[in-house]
């Protein structure tokens, strides 16, 4: 751990934005009522051995019922922004066609509730949680997801055009699309490069597709989307060593975003992406590329990499963070503050971007509830490091515009189950009380000066 700052929230200006962020499938549960369908995560779980002692997200944190108290905890806080996302399957259960009228008014009260509040929403249109009914039909592989996507969206921007102006298009598309379609240990649990390439393009599209659909419908909506990424260092001067770190950064960091901004596939890096070609269609070139108002980056960590003859298409590994013996979270994610200043450095060098907001940034730790209290030490200290970080970043004349904690609450963490904790509350999954964390409070005196 580095040494403690005595940064304040001030020091970032009246127009940084503070928030903190969630997802509808890690906290809704209530995974079939009132008119929700299922989506591949809901799929996936029923599946033995795919999730850590086969947690389910059937219940999660049940903020389905429980979203009133939640929101009272942001704004005992003094956290003025609220990042969530809506479920895909709530609003349209099969993905396309009928709407659920249900579905609608229940956002109508989480929106309802942040007004009454004075807490501003940002929107997640998608969180990973796709129709299972769509994934019956190809899921991302299918380029009619392009149309299934574009119909969803203008039901969310219709519907809740008065109560929302910040968007988000698509959360992480490098993680479900790797995760979910290459490796198959996300949902939905598909293998192989031709899934994989196929489910990238059509992502592509559909965050350009996404925006635009949403500048249509609403007139002043403030539109972006969300990238994964990691510092990537390679793991000696080697010249092989470089040439993987740079492979891997090109997969990890610049795979959705240089082809919104109109610079298309790194395919120079990735010979493997020269078959993505086959998924092109006239005009596609035109079509990825996208004016966002603003990015949102989610970084953890970075990567150290090694050249590995054996590994296919990239010839690449990642070195684990307990192998490397340096400081790690209980998802064997480096502590490494500096990622943080590097991606916003990255990234702000990119023309087209015009904002950047971190829109995650957090850490799992061994939290340990004693007499009502979670004495997080190890969280409030990244915070203060990695907040650190973005302030240097800003004051250097950088492109960052806010910063969103990962998470409110414990949550389910997708394929990790409940196992790890990144909350700023503490959640007892077998009773749902809600504890507030060390970290919660120490977030509550940091942001003091922007309330």
């Amino acid at each position: 751990m580095t040494k403690k700052n005595d940064l304040k929230s001030e020091y970032f200006g009246k127009d940084f934005v503070w928030g903190v962020s969630s997802s509808a499938s890690q906290t809704e549960g209530a995974w079939n009522e009132d008119g929700r369908g299922a989506s591949v995560w809901d799929h996936f779980a029923t599946k033995r051995k795919k999730i850590l002692y086969n947690h389910t997200p059937e219940i999660a944190c049940d903020f389905y019922h429980r979203y009133p108290e939640d929101i009272s905890i942001i704004k005992s806080l003094g956290i003025p922004n609220f990042r969530f996302s809506l479920s895909w399957s709530r609003i349209l259960p099969d993905g396309t066609g009928e709407i659920n009228k249900k579905g609608i008014d229940y956002y109508n009260r989480i929106f309802d509730e942040c007004q009454k509040r004075n807490i501003i929403p940002w929107i997640t249109l998608y969180h990973w949680d796709l129709p299972q009914t769509l994934q019956l039909k190809g899921g991302w592989k299918n380029r009619d997801i392009i149309y299934w996507f574009e119909e969803y969206v203008s039901v969310c921007s219709k519907a809740f055009k008065d109560s929302v102006r910040n968007w988000m298009i698509l959360n992480e598309p490098s993680v479900y699309t790797g995760a979910g379609y290459f490796f198959g240990i996300h949902a939905p649990g598909e293998k192989g490069s031709k899934k994989f390439l196929s489910a990238v393009h059509h992502s592509v599209l559909c965050q350009a597709i996404g925006a635009n659909t949403i500048r249509r419908e609403i007139k002043g909506a403030h539109v972006g989307t969300t990238f994964s990424c990691s510092y990537i260092t390679p793991s000696s001067n080697k010249l092989k060593d470089i040439a993987a770190a740079n492979r891997v950064d090109a997969i990890l960091n610049r795979l959705f975003i240089e082809p919104s901004l109109g610079l298309g596939y790194p395919l120079k890096d990735i010979p493997l992406l020269h078959k993505i070609e086959q998924y092109f269609h006239q005009g596609d070139e035109k079509l990825m590329k996208v004016e966002f108002d603003f990015i949102g980056l989610q970084c953890y960590t970075r990567e150290v990499v090694a050249y590995n003859y054996f590994a296919p298409y990239i010839k690449a590994k990642l070195i684990p963070a307990n192998r490397r013996k340096v400081y790690h979270t209980v998802m064997d994610w480096e502590v490494y503050p500096e990622a943080i200043y590097q991606m916003i450095k990255k990234f702000s060098s990119y023309h087209g971007v015009k904002k950047i907001i971190i829109t995650e940034n957090g850490a799992a730790f061994n939290d340990k509830l004693e007499k009502n209290k979670v004495a997080d030490v190890e969280r409030i200290h990244f915070f203060s490091n990695y907040i650190a970080q973005v302030y240097r970043a800003k004051k250097e004349g950088y492109k960052v515009h806010g910063y969103f904690i990962w998470s409110l609450t414990d949550n389910f963490e997708w394929a990790e189950g409940y196992y790890p904790r990144f909350g700023l509350v503490y959640i007892d999954f077998k009773t749902q009380k809600r504890i507030i964390k060390d970290s919660g409070y120490w977030v509550k005196n940091f942001l003091m000066d922007v309330n």
